[in-house]
């Protein structure tokens, strides 16, 4: 690692400690040359994920889009906010252990509602309304007969 100082190309590690949130490494390293200290962080180089739309455009995956469609659906309920947050980081493993450079929206989306229905009734149909774009009351209500069978069922 190149020392921050006087650019010589090798130095020692004094101290290696993960961080709070655990994806990352700190470490302290001494210059071999000017012996001045220094920090850097070592993380996962993740493959970047592409998001194939429905109209066939791609899009870098990005998952503060998952987290405000969820906020926006649980908005006015009694949602708490780390809950939302466990729904995007499942959600984020989830594609980067499927080993796919590219996911598909509507995959993206199921994934969501799925999460949804189990959180939040009410955050699901929202969700759903604006996911499924629903044409007319019709489909509406079907989605709604759907989810009350499901609720008989457990």
């Amino acid at each position: 690692m190149k020392c921050s100082y006087c650019g010589f190309k090798e130095s020692k590690v004094i101290d290696s400690r993960a961080t709070e949130d655990g994806e990352t490494i700190r470490r302290r390293r001494e210059c071999m040359q000017c012996g001045k200290r220094f920090t850097t962080y070592e993380t996962i180089e993740l493959t970047p994920i592409l998001v194939v739309k429905s109209n066939g455009t791609r899009q870098a995956f990005d998952e503060s889009k998952i987290k405000s469609g969820i906020v926006k659906a649980c908005e006015k309920r009694p949602v708490p906010m780390y809950k939302i947050d466990k729904i995007v980081d499942d959600i984020k493993k989830q594609i980067y252990n499927s080993m796919e450079q590219e996911v598909s929206s509507k995959k993206i989306g199921e994934m969501v509602m799925t999460a949804l229905m189990d959180l939040d009734e009410v955050a699901y149909v929202r969700f759903a309304s604006v996911y499924r774009s629903f044409k007319d009351v019709s489909s509406f209500m079907k989605e709604l007969e759907m989810l009350t069978k499901k609720a008989k069922n457990n």
